[in-house]
């Protein structure tokens, strides 16, 4: 069985304490000026920032502006890649790819969508700014053959090539060019153009009005060209960060969909006779990273050297944290530990690999052996609005290691200041942090280009390799990875990659994430393992 043929079968409280009146006074606001009707009204615990589709390589956010925009290809509800905006493809030899683009297209503007429209946004996706430039290969080269047709032409094979497209949205060229949108907006960006709060997509929404951090209103796009399988007149989108607030929300009625769910509070919407929760396994891994990078850690009261750049301390620190008790008392048994990077299911051999069990003596005695016997004190970057109970699992680490003699200092913040420290220009301004990663193309390929390509003083390379770490021949298997077509052999040499992060403790990967929305029993949505929220697949009685 070849690449290309596995690639066609891939599928698949109210809250303790205060809150602040002003925020409440916002939430309730947003929420009250839902229309009547079909309108579908929704609250996440984060914000849609900008909405260039190229800002930020973060699921929600390309959930959310996967409404708006398309790709050449998509997923169906099985996650199965189907044809988008190109309506077929092939490959005319190892190195040239040739797509055909649906004819009558329009973007919400009306203007029409054409080749000329995927040569601007593969070259838009690589360009300074852009967080998606592993979406196309970096040396590709686009041609127009004429307004429906566009060749591909590749320097070295590579069999997954389109496996990520369903989020490499397509903009419109023209539209870009007058709104002085050609460049794309970087998430390390605080203070974008206007452009960056304008969208204009070939989808089944539009966006009415974008008010980032208060409300964002869509609206039916009547001239999308797709099946409508939704019956929805638009949809109000509020973000309320506080668990109990949107909890109360959706049990009162303001709001028919809300994610996540706390985890303590699942079985209390299930109870109450008008919502319900839906769960399922999440393809999303939670993981803890080290800065491998730099000389002098920035907030370490180590001096004059990096303690991560030993691997007997990135040891101590994976065997100082309990995943079992994350898993039972900050998770509620709504996670699932791994010893990989990647969720279990996306790859075949992740079984050959356990996990460091958890020791906390040994990893002592590692810490001692490597110069530390009394432990150090570092910095932790934590987002508390991004992953199910991030922060909590944070503390739970601080609280861990503090065990084993390491004081660590937690910066738990809003998702947006907490991706502006750790992508800023010139990266590494983090001591240890918590991230999370779904591949986008399902594939470990994106995992260890993404995460563990070794990544330069300027930032380039691994894109999310936050930490900088390195190992030049796990670089060599991700280029062997991305060429090889024959399963069996690409397996193999996927493992070899695993082998050696897992055996320096590259990283330290905690866990899946269960998916846990709540819901109005009155509307009915699909909810996939990539945990993207699609309007339209949702429908309310």
């Amino acid at each position: 069985m070849d690449l290309r043929s596995a690639a066609r079968s891939v599928t698949r409280r109210v809250g303790r304490g205060g809150l602040l009146l002003g925020a409440m006074l916002a939430a309730t606001t947003a929420i009250a000026s839902a229309e009547e009707g079909k309108t579908l009204r929704f609250a996440f615990q984060g914000s849609l920032n900008a909405l260039d589709p190229y800002t930020l390589n973060e699921t929600f956010t390309l959930g959310m502006l996967g409404n708006v925009y398309e790709g050449l290809t998509k997923r169906d509800k099985d996650l199965k890649i189907i044809p988008g905006l190109a309506e077929s493809w092939e490959m005319v030899d190892p190195l040239h790819w040739r797509f055909h683009l649906r004819k009558g297209v329009k973007f919400a503007n009306g203007n029409d969508f054409t080749a000329d429209d995927v040569v601007f946004s593969a070259e838009r996706v690589r360009a300074d700014g852009s967080d998606l430039k592993t979406r196309i290969p970096a040396d590709s080269v686009w041609k127009k053959i004429d307004d429906h047709t566009v060749e591909v032409e590749l320097k070295t094979p590579n069999p997954i090539l389109f496996a990520e497209w369903d989020t490499w949205y397509i903009i419109d060229k023209e539209w870009a060019e007058k709104e002085g949108a050609v460049k794309p907006v970087s998430a390390k960006d605080t203070n974008p153009a206007p452009s960056a709060y304008m969208a204009n997509g070939t989808g089944p929404f539009t966006i009415e009005s974008h008010e980032p951090g208060v409300k964002t209103v869509y609206k039916v796009n009547k001239g999308w060209w797709g099946k409508v399988e939704h019956n929805l007149d638009g949809v109000v989108f509020t973000p309320i960060a506080a668990d109990g607030t949107r909890v109360a929300a959706l049990l009162s009625g303001d709001v028919d969909l809300i994610e996540p769910v706390p985890v303590q509070d699942i079985e209390r919407i299930k109870s109450d006779p008008n919502t319900d929760a839906l769960t399922g396994p999440e393809l999303r891994v939670i993981h803890l990273g080290f800065n491998q990078f730099r000389d002098e850690l920035p907030t370490s009261d180590v001096k004059g050297k990096n303690p991560f750049r030993d691997a007997n301390v990135r040891k101590a620190f994976y065997q100082a944290i309990d995943i079992e008790a994350i898993r039972k008392r900050v998770m509620r048994d709504l996670s699932t530990p791994v010893p990989l990077l990647i969720a279990s299911q996306l790859f075949e051999k992740s079984g050959d690999f356990e996990r460091w069990p958890y020791d906390p003596e040994a990893a002592k005695k590692l810490l001692a052996d490597a110069g530390y016997p009394d432990g150090f004190t570092i910095g932790m970057d934590c987002p508390n609005d991004r992953y199910v109970n991030d922060e909590a699992i944070c503390q739970a680490v601080v609280s861990m290691l503090a065990k084993v003699g390491v004081k660590v200092n937690l910066n738990a913040q809003p998702k947006a200041k907490y991706f502006a420290k750790v992508l800023a220009p010139g990266g590494y301004d983090t001591d240890f942090f918590l991230l999370g990663w779904t591949p986008g193309s399902f594939d470990s390929w994106n995992v260890l280009v993404s995460l563990a390509t070794c990544r330069d003083a300027t930032g380039k390379g691994g894109p999310f390799n936050l930490g900088g770490y390195c190992n030049t021949k796990v670089d060599e298997l991700a280029k062997q990875i991305l060429v090889e077509a024959d399963l069996a052999k690409r397996n193999d040499l996927i493992s070899q990659a695993y082998r050696i992060m897992v055996d320096e403790t590259s990283h330290i990967p905690l866990h899946q994430q269960s998916l846990a929305w709540g819901k109005r029993k009155n509307l009915d949505i699909v909810q996939r393992p990539d945990d993207q929220v699609l309007f339209y697949w949702a429908t309310l009685k």
